[in-house]
């Protein structure tokens, strides 16, 4: 796969790496470089590449990849319960778990197709938040939520009254004070959290790239361009799909880890279906089909969700300070809508805007701007030659 990269893939990929990386002192500007919000945006950045190698390269549109999140999330939550709280077991169980159930979900889903298969999706996880929510309460915990506590005494007889941590316990590492997950010592908490993200983000955006350059890849492109015409070629193409699948549901179940490690704690609310819509419009916000899109609508929703929800009345007058009261007061009664528990408000113009006049998302804008800049310097060079050639 690695013989298909050309030079422009091996820069994507650099240039990808290094904005990522950089992004504690990229984002200080706009308030965005603290460790919580960038923890979300390589966490949901990952989630939404890997539903887009579904919905971007297949066509088929998936309202219930939510529930590999709280899969994961909920398998890490057990692994430090009663192994480690080293991070690396619960990513891998975690991993590995959303590819079995992405597999069952996915061979009776993909069945059907277009409305139908969405539906069976949705249904699917709508069942797994229901079912954590409330039937299998002596796993998930219900609606309190599943947390890590404090290694339990001799005289403690069940999980209620503390974990076990098997492998901490056999290794004699000493807790003091709360449980927090860790990475071969160093905590994943802060900074070090998000560069642990920020790595695996950057693995995935790799793994995406080859998935995409592959012969596998250019079949589901084929398949979301006439599935029908492949079929009627002799060409089986639900073992493409249930491969896309489970790929895509193994990234959602690593993403679902990844909330656990950085904030230890699983509950049945990350399997919303609302939480499936979200990848969505992330999605499509940032370009479905392309590498980075996905990454750039993961981090736009992102902000305006921390940041937008926390705007007032007292930021937006201090924001229109320079007009009359008037009009001052105007502004700031018709924006108040738009911010604080109204942010939906202008994700929802937002996503308007963007599919009516950039059906491509953000990234067919950038080609948009990409393309003028080029015209320029090809109008500026013709001129240039014209001039330099002898009058005829």
């Amino acid at each position: 796969m690695l013989s298909t990269f050309t030079r422009n893939d091996w820069l994507l990929l650099i240039g990808f790496a290094i904005i990522i990386l950089v992004l504690p002192w990229a984002l200080q500007p706009i308030g965005a470089a603290y460790p919580d919000l960038l923890q979300k945006i390589a966490i949901f950045g990952i989630f939404a590449i890997g539903f887009n190698i579904l919905f971007g390269l297949t066509g088929y549109l998936s309202f219930g990849h939510a529930a590999f999140i709280g899969i994961g999330s909920y398998v890490s939550v057990w692994s430090f319960k009663l192994l480690t709280m080293n991070v690396l077991p619960a990513v891998i169980l975690s991993v590995g778990m959303a590819a079995v159930f992405a597999f069952l979900i996915g061979y009776v889903s993909l069945r059907r197709s277009g409305i139908y298969f969405s539906i069976l999706t949705l249904a699917f996880a709508q069942m797994s938040y229901n079912l954590a929510y409330s039937v299998l309460t002596p796993i998930t915990n219900g609606e309190t939520g599943l947390q890590v506590r404090a290694i339990r005494d001799s005289a403690a007889v069940s999980l209620r009254d503390g974990d076990v941590r098997l492998i901490d316990q056999a290794m004699g590492i000493q807790e003091i004070g709360v449980p927090i997950t860790n990475f071969f010592g160093m905590k994943m908490s802060g900074y070090p959290g998000f560069y642990f993200c920020a790595v695996l983000l950057i693995i995935c955006f790799f793994i995406a790239m080859c998935i995409t350059k592959s012969n596998f890849g250019m079949m589901l492109k084929a398949i979301k361009s006439n599935q029908n015409r492949l079929n009627y070629t002799g060409i089986h193409t639900r073992p493409y799909l249930i491969s896309a699948f489970v790929i895509s549901g193994m990234y959602a179940g690593l993403a679902g880890s990844l909330l656990a490690v950085t904030d230890p704690i699983a509950g049945a609310e990350r399997m919303q279906w609302t939480a499936s819509g979200e990848v969505v419009l992330m999605t499509i916000l940032g370009g479905a089909g392309t590498l980075v899109g996905p990454v750039l609508g993961a981090g736009l929703i992102k902000y305006a969700e921390q940041k937008v929800s926390s705007w007032n009345e007292g930021i937006l007058h201090q924001a229109f300070s320079g007009l009359p009261d008037g009009l001052q007061n105007f502004f700031v009664e018709f924006f108040s809508f738009f911010v604080g528990e109204g942010w939906h408000l202008t994700l929802g113009f937002l996503f308007m805007v963007i599919v009516i006049f950039l059906p491509g998302g953000l990234m067919e804008g950038a080609r948009r701007i990409a393309s003028i800049f080029r015209k320029q310097r090809t109008d500026k060079a013709d001129e240039a030659n014209a001039v330099g050639q002898p009058a005829e």
